[in-house]
């Protein structure tokens, strides 16, 4: 089935269609990362968008639920240059098209993402239509006619509806290893050495697996709790998680969050990073096609240490805006914007990238363990 992709000043791109078909609407945005494309796919971080992947072969080991980072997809539509006829791997439960069709994703592959990519990284992101059913005069129109990033709260739609306790099998997968003693195919955990709340405004399960095997005890809480209520369950440290849309559109979070500071030790992912920004008195301005994937340079400032690093935001703190007792901590190396920040006088701080790294690499998976430490400091 014929399938095209329009973007809203009117380039035109024609593919054919798999998954479900249909129309659908969303911001068009890039992402590199040469794996993980199902964590892409079900990461609530992407909800209101149109993913166009950049490695040029996507659906090659297929779909299992052990890699899912949420309950299903959140991507609007997904965009790619060659779709596998097959799905070779172990773990391998069903494939792309099928997972897409159970869903209703539509997916639209021999597009030349080279090309998507350079016009995105040239005119920036914009609003596209990617359908099965319009004409081009048609889905041209719809996409104008679609919201814009800009001032959308997608929170409420990803975030869990009521709170729950992680409790899900967070063992990290090892393949056994005789020679060095390791039989088994999962790792154990550690014991639980501290108890916290996070904040759901779209997490990703990685993340909660990942806290968990750092020792921590995770009382996961909709994105509306009151700072009241969080503090009455009197938890030794606070998570603010990753999420969609715009962070200068939630000022009811904003609100809440700054009731929080000073009282527990805070540490926050992405959209986390930049909520702190806006309550340390800061602003969000909108990036030009975002960063999205899984080579990302960023340089710590205080130990001058560089990490290549997983990210998913389209939205960045702005340095000057912060206060004098806000230090910026991390810069990316591609374009000098905001990474990370820390309070200077209060335990607290966030990067803006995925130490998770759930698909990406593992240099920055160390700040679980330093908010660890920071809870051990303050207690």
């Amino acid at each position: 089935m014929k399938a095209i992709l329009a973007l809203e000043d009117g380039r035109l791109f024609e593919g054919r269609a798999f998954g479900a078909s249909g129309t659908t609407t969303g911001e068009i945005c890039f992402n590199t990362s040469m794996t993980g494309y199902q964590e892409v796919i079900t990461d609530p971080s992407y909800r209101g968008q149109i993913v166009a992947m950049t490695y040029p072969q996507i659906g090659n080991y297929g779909i299992n639920p052990e890699d899912a980072e949420s309950a299903g997809p959140h991507v609007r539509g997904f965009v790619i240059g060659e779709l596998s006829p097959v799905a070779s791997n172990w773990r391998s439960r069903m494939s792309l098209p099928d997972y897409f069709t159970e869903h209703g994703v539509v997916g639209i592959e021999h597009v030349d993402t080279r090309a998507l990519t350079k016009h995105l990284r040239s005119r920036g992101a914009m609003r596209a239509c990617l359908t099965t059913e319009l004409d081009s005069e048609a889905a041209i129109k719809t996409a104008l006619a679609s919201p814009s990033m800009e001032g959308m709260d997608y929170v409420h739609e990803v975030s869990t509806e009521k709170g729950y306790e992680w409790l899900d099998d967070s063992r990290r997968f090892a393949l056994p290893n005789a020679s060095a003693n390791q039989l088994e195919t999962y790792l154990e955990l550690p014991p639980v050495r501290h108890r916290i709340v996070a904040f759901d405004f779209g997490i990703k399960w990685n993340i909660l697996r990942r806290l968990r095997q750092a020792g921590f005890e995770v009382d996961v809480v909709n994105s509306r709790a009151s700072a009241e209520s969080v503090l009455a369950k009197n938890p030794d440290g606070i998570f603010l998680s990753n999420g969609p849309g715009d962070p200068a559109a939630l000022g009811y979070i904003h609100e809440e969050i700054k009731k929080l500071i000073g009282k527990k030790p805070v540490f926050g992912i992405c959209l986390g990073n930049q909520i702190l920004g806006h309550v340390f008195g800061g602003t969000t301005y909108k990036l030009k096609f975002g960063h999205r994937g899984g080579n990302q340079p960023v340089k710590d400032l205080r130990s001058g240490r560089i990490s290549i690093t997983a990210q998913n935001h389209g939205f960045a703190v702005d340095p000057d805006s912060l206060p004098s007792n806000v230090e910026v901590t991390h810069l990316n190396l591609n374009d000098d914007t905001v990474e990370g920040i820390r309070h200077k006088e209060m335990p607290v701080f966030s990067v803006q990238y995925h130490p998770e790294a759930a698909p990406g690499p593992h240099d920055a998976s160390y700040f679980f363990e330093e908010f660890a430490a920071l809870i051990d400091q303050t207690k």
